[in-house]
């Protein structure tokens, strides 16, 4: 008779609305956890990165006669080297250290000058800075491409047409602007503690933006520095109407050497991109964390 009163007892415990109640919530917390739109609109998008990415290292791999001859998504039946021995053989590596040149002389004197620039914006006053970033900010609003025919009219009085010079000196003008806006936030959310403390210990201003600003704005550089780097190192434009010689070309421009009159050749011409894309590769795997630290730090603030 207890057994019986005690299994009744448990039941009407375990089957209350109250328990159904608080079962069914934590069902529910327990799908809300699982956001299945999300969850589905994370695989489409990963399927939209891979497939290219796939796409271009297996026909890298592949000869003409099978790039033509089988299912471009199939893998290759005969993978080979000679698409990246053939790119290695064609200029390669002075496409390379002229990209390595320009992207370098571009971008460290652009997050130079940003960096003091944005420094003088947020902690001076006076007319003439507003001014400044007034004009850094309406320098956003032009594309580069409305302003190819004056720029090669300038490198032309410059003397400066067909050099490397000629494609360091528009980037960095154009890389500023967006620099300039990125960085100048950045130091703004620094405490005004901190630099207050610095001037009362006798610090001047050149060391306070040396000794403290530049430590604490290390994630916007960063990310501002791949941002940059990574627009000037694919760049198309500037190469192409402001370079004519061979040996001064890009890795943008190499891949022209991989086409012909009546045919391009595609294999090689994959092959050539995915080393191209290598150093930006590791330039990301390098400076992931300021990275991404500089792309966070103003929603937690």
């Amino acid at each position: 008779m207890s057994t019986v009163l005690s299994n009744s007892t448990e039941e009407a415990r375990v089957g209350s609305p109250a328990n159904i109640a608080a079962a069914k919530r934590g069902v529910g917390s327990r799908l809300r956890q699982f956001n299945v739109p999300a969850g589905l609109g994370g695989w489409i998008w990963l399927a939209i990165i891979i497939i290219p990415v796939y796409y271009v290292v297996i026909t890298s791999l592949k000869t003409q006669e099978g790039y033509f001859g089988q299912n471009p998504l199939a893998l290759p039946t005969s993978p080979t080297l000679e698409n990246y021995q053939l790119v290695l053989e064609a200029d390669f590596a002075t496409y390379f250290m002229n990209s390595s040149i320009v992207t370098i002389g571009s971008v460290v004197p652009a997050v130079l000058v940003s960096f003091m620039a944005s420094f003088a914006i947020v902690r001076g006053s006076g007319r003439f800075l507003k001014l400044v970033n007034g004009l850094f900010l309406m320098g956003l609003a032009i594309p580069l491409q409305a302003t190819i025919i004056p720029i090669y009219l300038m490198i032309i009085r410059l003397n400066l047409y067909d050099s490397l010079l000629a494609l360091m000196l528009p980037s960095v003008a154009f890389a500023i602007p967006l620099t300039v806006l990125i960085l100048s936030n950045f130091i703004r959310d620094v405490p005004n503690e901190l630099f207050e403390s610095m001037r009362l210990d006798g610090c001047s201003e050149w060391q306070i933006m040396w000794r403290l600003a530049l430590p604490l704005t290390r994630p916007a550089i960063v990310t501002v520095a791949i941002y940059n780097g990574l627009h000037v190192w694919n760049g198309f434009l500037l190469p192409l109407v402001l370079t004519q010689s061979p040996v001064l070309r890009v890795l943008p421009l190499g891949l022209w050497t991989f086409q012909g009159e009546y045919s391009v050749n595609i294999p090689a011409v994959l092959a050539s991109v995915v080393l191209s894309t290598l150093p930006i590769l590791v330039l990301y795997v390098v400076g992931r964390r300021q990275l991404l630290s500089g792309l966070t730090a103003g929603f937690s603030k």
